[in-house]
């Protein structure tokens, strides 16, 4: 299944169309994040320009831009370098002085020759009494009035692009653009009020008035549609191909999870008890397992996966569990320890760490299935590691791993069950874009005994204060982490930021306080890390590489300084370090002055609240889909076409739809199942295409 040849025309390269050479093409590409004409027709639109305001000159307002007719009476050369050349034009009404800076005399000879008619349009402006206009933004002919009097789109830019390029290139890209057979169901469209596909772009581009910018408005709701129906689509393809592969059914009587349950001084959650009754019933059946499991932090998911890890165990096969660092492996080790100790069950760790003669011992193990568990980061995606018979792979905090190494991991074996865990609570619109491949459990009730963080928002006058604060508590056998600020996207203005707070608490505390940020090796994180645990260091200074799985229970403090600069996922992630432990816990979100109004309402929520379901809810309505959880490195989807907070409904309907197509025609091969294939090239869903292929 090749890409459709009708839509060769928007997979040409930029440099393909009118106005885009290479040095364009590169500014172009960076803009775009693609160097393909369909990624420029994708750009929309920010704002837009009317010129249709079309006054005599004498009546043109101060500060709005206008469309005039005017006949050029006499050009004023610059009288030096650095000064401009003024041409002065008139329409019998008024005259209006025409400012250019850097410009020859041959161009105003050919573009504003004297006693000829001119339709120019820009910015009037008033100066010293006299109507101005620097620099007008289009020229032309009278025959050219029509295409400078129209709505002009404006379009979020990169250094180097002007709108006018940018603007030129569009054009040139949609007289190319191809007609497609409609994928769109005919009654939904008709329900809906919505164009062609074909149509809908040209809307998007040249909008009639404001509401063309609004996501509500009939062209963009059709290509927000578009781009969510090929997402579901092709998570149920992929999802469709997963299960078909024949996995195992683990039948077995518990007796090993008997043994671990037996350990723990404390009863499961009925949330856990009702996550666990979920993964058996997959486990049960025939078919793969592909599932994922949020739950805040400390909700209990580690002990979830090891009970799921007995259904394999007991069969006579291995379970693995990937965490995204070193440091967070290590701590699953010790987490599991007891309990697999309880049931008499042998496991190793691989990391990165491990060199040498000692890491084929591993390897040897792996594969000859005495290493009954394999905890691990993704060293156990490589080549080299072979299982014996991997019954069940966890993964954990999903969001550090995209959809590919998932699939890679799961196999590794065939059949290979999956269990994805997140303590990153996700709304459940952003659930469905990008665990639509995945059945999903919530674990939505804290444990027994957590007791809750006292959360307090301070002004940043007042942290010498909470200083002499904290000194009480240490003195008393509190541990504590003190986040410093996010800098823009600056590894290095975050690293000063955590160095010039670790040198101010030195001086108070001396060796007790230890220093964590991106930049150290993993060796080093680590030993900062454990000096922590072993409470050999009293307060841990970090820029946020701390924020996910991190366990220290003596650890009852919690400080963010400019907390404002955090999303609430962030903060809420932070905030979960702390009130592991029996002691009562705090966190403390330091905040400067002059807060916008979104940072105001997320840190109120913060104080409000401490369930993560709703706080990720309440973070996708004040930052949008594209910024939740820092997308960019999180490994969800980001739309351009789509916008999550105001398509959310769109999202429903493009499942509901998806289902109801592969429930019919699950090989795309009808009619509407090839333009649905169309669709999926249109926007890349490459993965789904391969298992389509696949068969």
């Amino acid at each position: 299944m090749s890409r459709p040849f009708e839509l060769d025309p928007v997979f040409r390269g930029l440099t393909t169309l009118p106005g885009v050479g290479p040095k364009n093409g590169k500014l172009l590409e960076k803009l775009l994040g693609g160097a393909k004409v369909l990624d420029l027709l994708h750009h929309k639109p920010a704002d837009f320009v009317d010129r249709r305001f079309s006054p005599k000159i004498s009546d043109a307002p101060d500060g709005k831009i206008a469309t005039l007719e005017v006949q050029i009476m006499q050009h004023k050369p610059a009288a030096r370098r650095g000064l401009p050349t003024k041409v002065i034009a008139t329409d019998g009404t008024g005259s209006i002085t025409l400012i250019f800076f850097n410009m020859g005399a041959d161009w105003f000879a050919k573009q504003l020759p004297i006693n000829e008619t001119r339709i120019i349009s820009g910015k009037v402006e008033n100066y010293q009494g006299q109507k101005q206009m620097i620099h007008p933004d289009a020229i032309g002919k009278v025959e050219e009035r029509a295409t400078i009097e129209t709505i002009e789109p404006i379009y979020p830019l990169t250094a180097g692009v002007t709108n006018k390029t940018l603007r030129k290139a569009i054009k040139g890209a949609l007289s190319t653009m191809p007609k497609l057979a409609e994928w769109d169901d005919a009654a939904f469209l008709k329900q809906q009020g919505w164009s062609s596909w074909h149509d809908s772009i040209k809307m998007l581009h040249d909008p009639e008035d404001e509401s063309g910018l609004l996501p509500t408005h009939p062209a963009r709701q059709r290509l927000a549609y578009d781009e969510l129906l090929a997402n579901q689509l092709s998570l149920a393809l992929v999802r469709l191909h997963q299960r078909k592969q024949n996995g195992r059914a683990w039948v077995n009587n518990g007796t090993m999870r008997q043994k671990i349950l037996s350990t723990l001084p404390f009863d499961l959650t009925g949330a856990q008890k009702r996550c666990l009754e979920e993964i058996d019933a997959d486990m049960r059946e025939p078919l793969k397992m592909l599932r994922l499991v949020q739950g805040d932090v400390g909700s209990g998911k580690t002990i979830v996966a090891a009970c799921a890890m007995m259904n394999v165990i007991e069969c006579g096969a291995q379970a693995a569990i990937m965490a995204p660092t070193e440091i967070l492996a290590r701590q699953h080790e010790e987490s599991f320890a007891p309990w697999l100790d309880a049931a008499g069950i042998s496991y190793i760790t691989l990391t990165g760490r491990n060199k040498g003669k000692e890491r084929e011992k591993i390897y040897q193990q792996i594969a000859d299935g005495s290493a009954q568990v394999v905890i691990g980061t993704h060293a156990l995606f490589q080549d080299s590691v072979i299982f014996k018979e991997l019954g069940l792979a966890v993964i954990d905090e999903q969001h550090r791993f995209g959809v590919h190494q998932r699939l890679a991991l799961s196999q590794k074996t065939k059949g290979t069950d999956v269990l994805v865990m997140t303590a990153t609570p996700i709304p459940r619109t952003l659930t469905l874009t990008a665990y639509g491949d995945m059945e999903v459990s919530r674990i939505d009730e804290k444990p027994p005994g957590r007791k809750p963080v006292d959360t307090r928002l301070l002004p940043k006058e007042k942290v010498d204060s909470m200083i002499d604060a904290i000194d009480r508590q240490i003195k008393t056998g509190a541990r504590v982490y003190w986040v410093c600020p996010l800098v823009e996207d600056s590894e290095v203005l975050d690293l000063q930021a955590a160095e010039a707070r670790f040198d101010i608490l030195q001086e108070r505390y001396g060796d007790q306080v230890g220093l964590i940020h991106g930049r150290l090796k993993a060796d080093e994180k680590d030993a900062v890390m454990s000096a922590f645990a072993r409470g050999d260091k009293k307060i841990l200074v970090a820029t946020t590489v701390i924020e996910v799985g991190v366990n220290v229970p003596e650890a009852n403090i919690m400080v963010i300084e400019q907390a404002e600069r955090f999303g609430l996922a962030q903060l809420h992630q932070l905030r979960g370090r702390v009130g592991r432990g029996a002691e009562k816990s705090f966190c403390f979100l330091v905040y400067a002055e002059g807060l916008s109004q979104t940072a105001k309402e997320r840190l109120t929520i913060m104080r409000e609240t401490e369930d993560g379901f709703i706080i990720a809810e309440k973070d996708l309505e004040l930052r949008g889909g594209g910024e939740i959880l820092g997308t960019r490195q999180s490994g969800l989807p980001t739309f351009k076409l789509a916008d999550l907070n105001a398509h959310g409904d769109l999202l429903a309907a493009a499942r509901d739809d998806t289902k109801l197509i592969l429930s019919k025609d699950e090989n795309l091969e009808t009619e509407r199942g090839i333009a649905l294939k169309t669709l999926l090239y249109l926007f890349e869903q490459d993965q789904a295409i391969k298992r389509l292929q696949a068969g």
